[in-house]
């Protein structure tokens, strides 16, 4: 590809860009809220998953 192939992709994605910002907005303090909590409790079940497969392995003799 050439120069001005490049800069015609670099264009293209500067205004998907722009587009996706413009349609965005901030997550009002209850949707936020509603994210932590959700993000928190897939974090504590990882934990417990990955805990329990620990001493499972642990027990086992792995």
């Amino acid at each position: 590809m050439d120069l001005k192939q490049y800069w015609v992709k670099f264009k293209t994605f500067l205004k998907e860009c722009k587009r996706v910002l413009k349609i965005t907005k901030k997550p009002s303090k209850e949707e936020f809220q509603t994210i932590v909590k959700i993000c928190a409790i897939g974090m504590v079940v990882i934990g417990i998953l990955g805990f329990i497969i620990t001493i499972g392995a642990t027990l086992i003799g792995i």
